[in-house]
């Protein structure tokens, strides 16, 4: 799944700016919704990640049940920190 894709169709544009205030939040809700029902191990962490980005994601521990996925998400986690500015 591209980025570009997911924010397409959960807030119709790629540019999150031009969200309006109602529609991120049920935006989110539907993704979450999404995360619970896609069994694609790349399209859940795909879900994951832009959730997490969005700093709406859940546990580690409730969304991936292979230990694998979660460490993988850990990694994308500290590659996201390091990025960050100070």
């Amino acid at each position: 799944m591209e980025m570009q894709d997911l924010l397409l169709r959960y807030f119709g544009t790629v540019d999150l700016a031009e969200v309006g205030p109602g529609a991120l939040p049920a935006g989110i809700d539907r993704m979450l919704v999404d995360l619970g029902l896609e069994r694609d191990r790349a399209r859940r962490f795909a879900l994951w990640t832009l959730l997490y980005m969005l700093d709406s994601a859940p546990d580690l521990d409730v969304a991936f049940e292979d230990p694998a996925d979660r460490d993988a998400a850990r990694n994308m986690m500290d590659m996201i920190a390091a990025a960050e500015p100070d």
